[in-house]
């Protein structure tokens, strides 16, 4: 398996673990009664604490963005496009999401979207090598 497939089996599994922080966070799983709320359909969730929103924004951001690096990935495989800028893409791309994961944990705002605009450029570069 080269690179980019490499790639995107490693940022599927970040993608599943940051889905499975949000809710972990979401219903304080850790407690007992958050762990009947886990186990349960959900129902009657607490409202979120500042960490548990924060993890859900992240697990949908990081969702949303796996999306288009899935997509552009895997057409540059179909399509015999692996050239080195679309790798570059693709490795500035997964590293800029593994700083953003725990910056957003932390609520840095300033620069989770800085790290964010990283994982952009990223894409953007597999994008130019594309077309």
């Amino acid at each position: 398996m080269n690179t980019i497939l490499t790639l995107v089996v490693y940022m599927a599994l970040i993608t599943w673990i940051t889905l499975l922080g949000a809710a972990l966070f979401r219903a304080r799983s850790w407690t007992a009664s958050g762990m009947q709320v886990a186990l349960g359909n959900r129902d009657n969730l607490a409202p979120a604490t500042p960490l548990g929103g924060r993890a859900d924004r992240t697990a949908k951001n990081t969702m949303e963005n796996f999306v288009l690096f899935a997509a552009l990935a895997l057409v540059a495989q179909a399509a015999g496009k692996t050239s080195s800028e679309v790798v570059q893409g693709a490795q500035i791309f997964f590293w800029a999401r593994i700083a953003y994961i725990p910056i957003y944990y932390a609520g840095i705002p300033y620069v989770r979207t800085a790290v964010w605009v990283v994982s952009i450029i990223g894409l953007a570069l597999m994008v130019r090598a594309l077309l």
